[in-house]
C-alpha cells in the first residue's frame, strides 16, 4: 500500500507549530520588563507580516524576562527587521538577531602585532597556553 506523504515529509518534526522558523524567528533581547506583548508586536508589524510576537517571563513570578521573539511568515520580513540590531522599542535599546544564528560577534582579529595580541591583552578570560607534551619513555631494547 502506498503512503499518502513521503518518508521525507513524515519525518519532519518541527518544534515550532509553524514548521521551519529558522530563518523567520526574530530573538529580541534587552526589553524593559514592562515592556506588554502588543508593544512588541506593534514595533515589529513594519517589517512584515507577524505570525506570533511572545515576551518570555518568569515560570514563578509571572514578571518578564527581559527578552522574546517575534515569527514573521517570510524570511525577508524577519532579515529587514534585524536590519538594525539595536533598534529602541518602548523607550529602551534593545538587541535583535534572527534566533537560529545567535548574536553577531566581532571576528578575531588576523595576525600579530609585535606588542602580541590586543585582543588577548583586552579579553577577560587570560590567554592559556597548552602544556608540553609529555617526554617520550625510552625502555632499553631486549636485543642488546
Amino acid at each position: 500500500m502506498a503512503s499518502s506523504s513521503s518518508p521525507l515529509t513524515s519525518s519532519l518534526h518541527y518544534r515550532s507549530r509553524f514548521g521551519d522558523t529558522t530563518l523567520t524567528k526574530v530573538f529580541v533581547g534587552g526589553l524593559a520588563w514592562e515592556t506588554p506583548t502588543a508593544e512588541l508586536r506593534r514595533f515589529f508589524e513594519q517589517f512584515g507580516e507577524i505570525l506570533e510576537a511572545v515576551i518570555i517571563s518568569d515560570k514563578i513570578t509571572g514578571r518578564s524576562k527581559g527578552y522574546g521573539f517575534v515569527t514573521f511568515r517570510d524570511p525577508e520580513s524577519a532579515r529587514r527587521s534585524v536590519a538594525d540590531p539595536n533598534p529602541v522599542i518602548d523607550g529602551r535599546r534593545a538587541n535583535c538577531n534572527i534566533a537560529a544564528f545567535g548574536r553577531r560577534r566581532p571576528s578575531p582579529p588576523r595576525g600579530r602585532s609585535p606588542e602580541g595580541s590586543m585582543y588577548r591583552q583586552h579579553s577577560r578570560v587570560p590567554a592559556q597556553v597548552a602544556p608540553a607534551p609529555p617526554a617520550p619513555v625510552v625502555y632499553p631494547s631486549p636485543f642488546g
